[in-house]
């Protein structure tokens, strides 16, 4: 082994270990705006925010936050979460992708009302048992 080589090699290690958080971080970037566009498609045909919030968690990388918010006929979807850079020794970088999608004419009012509610905590208009 060469002196050069013992010098270079600790540089080498170092570049590495940015490629590869680096690479990590891009993953989680599209990994977030690819769950949001998704998210948002499903809230959009009038799904229940439950379920829209289920689908961006199983396809947003692990520990995600999801956020769906509705209002003037269109659905957000904002799915965030943070990236550690190099364990304890490295910093955190918070990858982020948000996604709109115009709310379907017949359930635009089902769709605002379910987020309400879910926001909120209460039943949807028509949904409390027993009543039309």
């Amino acid at each position: 082994m060469t002196a050069e080589f013992a010098l270079a090699l600790p540089a080498l290690v170092v570049l590495l270990a940015v490629v590869l958080a680096a690479g990590r971080v891009v993953l989680a970037q599209v990994g977030c705006v690819d769950a949001a566009r998704v998210a948002a498609r499903v809230a959009a045909r009038g799904e229940d925010p439950a379920v829209v919030r289920a689908t961006a968690t199983a396809l947003a990388p692990r520990g995600a936050a999801v956020v769906v918010r509705a209002g003037a006929g269109a659905v957000v979807v904002e799915v965030t979460s943070r990236q550690s850079l190099a364990g304890p020794w490295g910093g955190d970088v918070l990858a982020r992708g948000t996604a709109t999608a115009a709310v379907e004419g017949a359930v635009e009012g089902a769709v605002e009302g379910a987020v309400e509610a879910a926001v909120h905590g209460t039943a949807p208009a028509g949904a409390r048992g027993g009543q039309p």
